[in-house]
C-alpha cells in the first residue's frame, strides 16, 4: 500500500527541510534518530540500499561509523561500493552506535499516552504554543 497525500506530504518535505511552520527555532530533522525510532533494524534501508544488506541491525544507519573489519565483513567500501557521507550533522553523534530498545509496535517502545489525562482534555492548542503553563 502507498501512502499519499499531497498536503500532508508536502507538509513533511518543508518541515524536514527546516522551512516552513514550526515554532521551535533552529530545528533539526534527525535522520539517524528517524532511523532508529521508525526502522530500529534496517528492514527498510536493506531493501531500497542493496549496497548495505551485508551490515545487521541498526548500524545500517551508520555504516561509515563501522571500523574497517565491520565494514570488510558486511561486503562494504565506503568511497567505492557506497559514497562516503557528505555531512555529518554533529546533533548525530549521541545516536551512533545507539541500539533499539524493546520489541513494541514502535521499535524505539516509545509510544504516547494510551489516553489523554483527563486535566488536559479541554485545552485549546494555544495552551500548548503559549509560554505561560500554569493552566
Amino acid at each position: 500500500k502507498v501512502d499519499y497525500d499531497v498536503c500532508s506530504n508536502y507538509g513533511n518535505w518543508l518541515y524536514s527541510a527546516g522551512i516552513g511552520n514550526d515554532p521551535r527555532d533552529n530545528r533539526r530533522f534527525n535522520m539517524i534518530k528517524q532511523g532508529l525510532d521508525y526502522d530500529g533494524n534496517g528492514d527498510y534501508v536493506r531493501l531500497w540500499i542493496p549496497e548495505l544488506q551485508g551490515i545487521k541491525g541498526a548500524d545500517i544507519h551508520t555504516p561509515w561509523a563501522l571500523n574497517c573489519a565491520a565494514l570488510s565483513q558486511a561486503g562494504v567500501t565506503l568511497g567505492e561500493t557506497y559514497p562516503q557521507p557528505v555531512v555529518t550533522a554533529p546533533e548525530w553523534s549521541r545516536h551512533i552506535n545507539q541500539r533499539p530498545q524493546g520489541q513494541s509496535p514502535h521499535p524505539r517502545g516509545r509510544r504516547g499516552p494510551a489516553h489523554m489525562p483527563r486535566q488536559h482534555r479541554d485545552r485549546g492548542i494555544d495552551f500548548y504554543f503559549s509560554r505561560k503553563k500554569d493552566a
